[in-house]
């Protein structure tokens, strides 16, 4: 193997490691996306949630003081 043919080699090891480093890298900013995305989803949900909440707690309120002025 000539030196050129060892060159060649080492260089295109180096490129298929380094393609492969790149595709690790953007394997985990995807994972980290949809762990992102997961968290706001959750919060999202949480906010419909408490709004539900209170929601409920208002119309509870107005049906009690109906039923004060109705005694």
């Amino acid at each position: 193997m000539s030196m050129f043919e060892s060159a060649k080699d080492a260089a295109k090891a180096t490129g298929e490691k380094v393609g492969d480093w790149v595709e690790e890298q953007k394997d985990r900013l995807d994972d980290k996306a949809d762990e992102i995305r997961a968290d706001g989803e959750v919060a999202r949900k949480e906010a419909e949630l408490k709004k539900a909440r209170a929601d409920r707690e208002a119309v509870e309120a107005k049906n009690d003081y109906k039923d004060d002025l109705r005694d």
